[in-house]
């Protein structure tokens, strides 16, 4: 009975033991990875400083966030990145943003044949976290400001289909024929009245491309997005994004333009510096090229 019990109670140790190393085996299809980053400058000077200045500060808080699945023939990659920044001089009455994205990125494909193509559904999802504005003067001199877009106005939403062509996690290509595409505003920013001459004046500018009393508009066209992480240096690494957009049904040549170029150096563990350019050219919102550039040491955290 004892060798009975013995043997009983070894077995039960090599099954649990070999149940432990075969559920330390199993790997995780999911891959995640957090950053959150904080920059802050500031200069101080007092009324006896003879060199000239002017005390001012400003801080941009960043997060991305990532969530990759990789499972057989499945690739399903989602990002969210949320930046915001503010700004401020001694004499200036208003804070003025810096920075203020807020995105949604995701993009799900299936093998094709054992290759590095796959059948792609993509989703981008865009606007900002708190109301922008136009800085001025009133007849007495006296500082304004007069808000003109706010969260969700404008808001892009964007759907495609097409290729996927994916050599790692860090280096992609998005190919997408068939994309529609709906930016939505509030109304307070297209509503002129019903009079003819306004409506009319109007539509000459448009709002993010919405007409005169409107609050959506609705686009079908091309799409191609584009993701490129490389590490130049060891703790130096360059992220670059790029996405292309064409509307079939208005001006197909005028190509909406978005690129970001990340540089990040690591101190250590914990500091950063951070140069961000990124480059933006959409006829609906600015007729021109929009550039934006930041440079900071700040603190960053992964996890």
């Amino acid at each position: 009975m004892k060798k009975t019990l013995l043997l009983i109670t070894l077995s039960l140790i090599t099954f649990a033991g070999f149940s432990q190393e075969k559920k330390e085996e199993i790997k995780s299809p999911w891959t995640k990875v957090s950053t959150v980053s904080l920059l802050f400058n500031q200069a101080s000077f007092n009324d006896k400083w003879q060199g000239g200045g002017t005390s001012s500060y400003a801080a941009n808080f960043g997060l991305t966030h990532d969530a990759n699945y990789s499972k057989d023939k499945i690739t399903w990659d989602n990002r969210i990145v949320i930046d915001y920044g503010i700004a401020n001089q001694k004499d200036q009455e208003f804070t003025r943003k810096t920075n203020d994205r807020f995105e949604v990125n995701s993009l799900v494909g299936r093998e094709i044949k054992e290759s590095l193509w796959y059948y792609s559904f993509s989703l981008n999802i865009r606007t900002q976290l708190a109301s922008g504005y136009d800085f001025g003067e009133d007849q007495n001199g006296s500082p304004t400001r007069t808000e003109t877009t706010k969260i969700l106005s404008p808001g892009y939403f964007r759907a495609g289909l097409g290729l996927l062509w994916k050599k790692n996690e860090n280096l992609k290509i998005n190919i997408a024929p068939t994309t529609a595409r709906l930016i939505i505003v509030n109304g307070q920013f297209t509503n002129v009245g019903a009079n003819q001459s306004d409506i009319e004046a109007f539509n000459q500018v448009g709002y993010f491309g919405v007409k005169a009393n409107e609050t959506s508009r609705i686009e079908i066209g091309a799409a191609i997005g584009a993701y490129g992480k490389f590490t130049l240096l060891e703790n130096v690494v360059l992220e670059n994004v790029l996405n292309l957009y064409s509307n079939y049904l208005e001006d197909v040549q005028n190509v909406d333009i978005d690129y970001t170029a990340n540089l990040v150096m690591s101190v250590n563990k914990w500091i950063t510096a951070n140069v961000t350019f990124q480059a933006m050219y959409d006829d609906n919102a600015v007729k021109g090229l929009q550039i934006r550039e930041t440079l900071g040491l700040g603190l960053t955290y992964g996890f």
